[in-house]
């Protein structure tokens, strides 16, 4: 565990993996420097371990999961606003409404 809000999965991620919920503006250390969230950040999501650049890859549990669409800083929440699944398109992710599922 790297900090009662955040996991490292495997040592080769450049993610940290949210355990419990952090609000924006709440600071937390990460890897011996402190961060500000900048967007509520729920369970399950991420954010970045180190600076990533666009078209890097997204790694998780040790593999690749996809690709950043721009550049992340470090500390940065990633979802689909800044990352692409390279296998699965972003639209069979959504429920008939147009909402993600």
């Amino acid at each position: 565990m790297i900090n009662k809000h955040f996991v490292l999965l495997h040592q080769a991620d450049n993610v940290f993996v949210c355990c419990k919920q952090l609000a924006a503006g709440s600071l937390t250390t990460l890897e011996t420097v402190e961060v500000a969230m900048t967007t509520d950040i729920t369970v399950g999501h991420k954010i970045a371990r180190t600076e990533i650049s666009k078209g890097d890859k997204i790694i998780k549990y040790g593999v690749s999961i996809g690709s950043a669409t721009q550049d992340i800083v470090f500390g940065e929440h990633i979802h689909m606003h800044n990352m692409k699944s390279d296998y699965i398109a972003s639209h069979t992710r959504q429920s008939r409404t147009g909402e993600e599922s």
